[in-house]
């Protein structure tokens, strides 16, 4: 019982820490606003991260392409990730690095946006994706852990979650992402 409790108390501190960095806060707010205008523009969201930062991805496309709280339009996201032919040929016949970089050149286009997911913000994948994006006039938005990593350098705009463990990053990724669903539903289907 005592680890069940330890780790609720430290989810609940890492988004108590997040509550109270306005920065932080302005961030997902600009975030948001940086998709709005591309939805409006015609654009689309594209995502992507490993493990279950890919799974976080695929639940946000899931939630803008789908409904979150409101029947209404759907909006143009993608999980990068979810053909898994497509991954699996690429990884075989190029590398893992360049899966994401490969369909962002296929599907992006300027003024889009790439959200690349990264607890770490080091993954090689995630880092040639967003490269890619930045190439093509990308907006990339990165959402990582408490240092950035090498993501940081390559982001318009990067979301830091005050932690080092990747399992309450997660969990505040999830939570942002569902922030960023919420601010964009209501705002363009008042």
């Amino acid at each position: 019982m005592d680890i069940i409790i330890q780790s609720i108390k430290e989810s609940i501190a890492v988004k108590q820490d997040m509550l109270s960095d306005n920065e932080l806060l302005n961030l997902i707010k600009s975030a948001a606003e940086f998709c709005i205008e591309s939805l409006n523009q015609g654009g689309k969201i594209l995502l992507c991260g490993n493990g279950g930062s890919a799974a976080d991805a695929q639940h946000i496309a899931a939630e803008l392409t789908g409904r979150f709280e409101k029947n209404r339009k759907p909006l143009y996201a993608e999980a990068l990730h979810v053909n898994g032919s497509y991954m699996t040929a690429v990884a075989n016949d190029y590398d893992f690095e360049t899966t994401y970089a490969r369909l962002v050149e296929a599907m992006g286009k300027p003024n889009d946006i790439l959200i690349a997911i990264s607890t770490s913000g080091n993954s090689k994948n995630i880092l040639r994706a967003a490269g890619q994006a930045k190439k093509q006039r990308m907006t990339v938005i990165g959402l990582t852990g408490q240092d950035g990593g090498e993501l940081a350098d390559l982001s318009d705009l990067v979301i830091k979650v005050p932690s080092k463990r990747t399992t309450r990053i997660q969990e505040s990724h999830i939570l942002i992402g569902h922030l960023l669903c919420e601010k964009i539903e209501r705002s363009m289907f008042p």
